[in-house]
This record gives structure tokens, sequence and C-alpha cells, in this order.
């Protein structure tokens, strides 16, 4: 298939009916299982942070497998493969099984799913600014799909677990047939590694995309990020209850769109204020976030918590988009899009495993919610200042 000359094309509307769903999912059954920790179907206030930290293992653990496939083989058909795994874990937790178990499945799905979904944008687009704008577009689907599923997921949670649980599992299903009706495309790099050799391939990989010193700030800085992200989640959910009197799992979800409305913002201005040649402006931005988080310590009052959280989500989006942009083009010139991805879900997820572990630690240690706060503020602005070292002034994705 060859590149297209505009940004907008069907097949990429289709990817973002398709990643619009899948998100909504993704969202939906998380707060299902904050709704079953409040209303002490399950015990423990760690249980939520373990079903991130199942969800987030497989991202580890297949990483090499993942990137490989999504270059190997057609990335749509790998989209609705992903699907069907993401809709069978939640089947199982619709059957009783474990939801430990059943989310670690999820995470599977989601595990193939990011390759394919990232790496199919430099084949469906030619200009480096309509790389930017798609990733924009991507990203506010999902931030639309993460309002939508934190909302829905916990209204219908809080009346019908079970309920809820089905309607995940079929959107999961017509994501899956969304992704089947995107037209083929031809694998990028046929399958050549052996088995045995795969987690080579995968260093290798690694190492020739550190190589490039925007693709190591990419890389690195966007582990950052979600590393920040998922524990900010986790924070919130224990925060709320606890300086904001908020006990249901609907109105915890309501103040978290903030900063989902945020991330939106900043994912729309961020092709406008960072162009690709520009990217270490992007530093900026994670200075911004991590003074914002150091800010809650002070906050004890609803709507202050909102705007703090609608800003922490504009500074997020804004320097999550042209990082993923710029380790998207030059994977595709390299090492191929699929495995660049898989190297940056790699990091980025073992750094929120690794986070999530620590979080859950500090929880069943008693630590405070706000001495936790402290700490990731400081530590997102100390991790940018030494990502963003050496990283020259004026980048160049080549």
């Amino acid at each position: 298939m060859s590149k297209h000359q505009t940004t907008y094309t069907p097949e990429l509307g289709k990817l973002l009916i398709a990643q619009f769903l899948t998100a909504l999912a993704d969202n939906a059954i998380l707060f299902v299982a904050v709704a079953m920790v409040l209303q002490g179907a399950l015990q423990g206030d760690w249980y939520v942070s373990a079903l991130q930290g199942c969800f987030l293992v497989a991202f580890v653990v297949l990483a090499p497998w993942v990137g490989e496939a999504a270059d190997a083989y057609s990335k749509p058909t790998i989209l609705m493969l992903a699907n069907i795994i993401k809709a069978f874990g939640a089947g199982m937790m619709v059957c009783g099984i474990h939801p430990l178990i059943s989310y670690a499945i999820v995470g599977v799905g989601a595990a193939m799913y990011s390759p394919a979904k990232y790496g199919i944008l430099p084949e469906l687009l030619e200009t480096h600014q309509g790389l930017m704008k798609a990733n924009a577009w991507v990203e506010g689907s999902t931030i639309i799909a993460i309002l939508l599923g934190m909302i829905l997921g916990a209204a219908v949670a809080d009346y019908s677990i079970t309920g809820a649980l089905i309607g995940v599992f079929f959107l999961y299903l017509i994501s899956a047939i969304v992704a089947k009706w995107m037209q083929d495309l031809p694998p990028v790099h046929p399958k050549t590694t052996h088995k045995r050799r795969i987690w080579q391939s995968f260093f290798n990989s690694i190492q020739q995309l550190f190589t490039t010193p925007q693709a190591r700030f990419a890389t690195l800085g966007v582990s950052l990020f979600w590393a920040a992200a998922v524990v900010l989640r986790l924070l919130i959910i224990a925060w709320a209850p606890v300086v904001l009197l908020l006990h249901t799992s609907s109105d915890i979800s309501l103040l978290t769109v903030f900063i989902a409305i945020g991330i939106a913002i900043g994912a729309l201005l961020a092709p406008h204020l960072i162009p690709l040649t520009h990217v270490r402006r992007a530093r900026w931005a994670a200075y911004g976030l991590g003074i914002t988080i150091v800010c809650f310590v002070f906050v004890d009052e609803l709507w202050l918590a909102r705007s703090l959280l609608l800003i922490a989500g504009i500074c997020g989006g804004i320097f999550v988009v042209p990082i993923n942009a710029i380790l998207q083009e030059i994977g595709h010139d390299s090492v191929g899009s699929g495995h660049a991805v898989a190297v940056q879900q790699f990091f980025e997820n073992a750094a929120m495993l690794t986070v999530t572990l620590l979080y859950t630690w500090s929880v069943s240690s008693g630590i405070e919610a706000t001495s936790v706060m402290i700490v990731l503020g400081f530590t997102v602005l100390l991790l940018t200042l030494l990502i963003s070292y050496k990283l020259p002034h004026v980048g160049n994705v080549q």
C-alpha cells in the first residue's frame, strides 16, 4: 500500500474507531475493578495496584515477540487478534475466574495491540507533520474513550459488576471486527529471527535505537510519563477518599476525567507547539508535570484538585505526542516501527510495573499518599533533567 499525502484517510478513520472502542473497554474494566474493591468484592487497598501490575507483566515479558509480530504480519490482523484476546480475558472475569488472572490475559492482548496501533501510522502517512497530527488524533480519540470508559464503567459497575463486564466483552469484539474491516497491509519486515535468538534481536534493536539521541530521549521520556501517570492514577484512587471525601467509583472516575481532558488538550496543542525538529522543547512540559504533582500536597479542595489535574494532563499531552511521533519515524526508517514501539513499550511498562510494585509496597507499609506525591513529583523533575542531558538543541528525525 502506498503512503497517502493527506493526513486523514479512510483507513486511519477505521483505526481511530477500533482504538476508541478498545480504549473505552480498557478503562471501563479498570474502574469495574475499582468498584469491586470499594464494594468489598475484592479485599485490600493494594488490590487495584496489584491488578495494574498483572496487566503490565505481559508488556515487559512479551515485548520482543509482539514487536516482531507487528512488523512480520499485517498490522490490522494483529489488532483484530489482540482484541479477541482482550475479550477472552474479560469473558474469564464474567465467568468468575480470579480477576488477577483474567486481567493478566487482557494485558496480553493489550501488549499485542500497542505496537501494531502505533506502528501502523507511518505506513499510512507520509509527512512528519501528518504523523504528528495522526498521533494527536489517536491520542485524542483515546482520551475521549478514557473519559467515557471511566465514567460508564464506574457508573454501570456501581449497579451491576456483571453487566459492566459483559459490556466490556462486547466492546472488545466490536473493535476486533472494525480492525478486520481495515485494508490488509503487507508485512514491513518479514519474520527472520529464530525464536531462540529473539531476545538478542530485541536488544540489538534497543542498541540501534539508542544510538540516536532523539530516540533515546523519546523512549526514556515516554517511560517516565507513563510511570508517573500510573502512579498518579493509583494515588488519586487512594487519596480522594481520604482528602476529598469521595467514596464511590463514580465520584473518583469523575475526578480523573479532568486529567484525561487535559491530556486531550495537550495532544491537540502539541503539533503546533513542538515540531519534530524541536523535540527538545518537550522537556518543559515534563517539568510542568512534576511541579504540578508536587502541588497536590497542598490541596484539600475539590475544584483546586480538578484544576491541577487538568494542568497535569495538558503538560502530559504536550510531552507525549511529539516523543511518540519521533520514535515511530526513527523506527520506521531503521528497525521497523513495530520493533521501535515494542522497545518503547518494554521500557515504559517496565517502568510502570516497577513503580506499581513500589506503590503497592508503600500502601502495604502505611506510607501516606501525600508523601508518595512529593517523591513522584521531584522524581519526574530529576529524571527529565537526566534524560534530556546531551539532547541536541535542534533535533533531526533522520
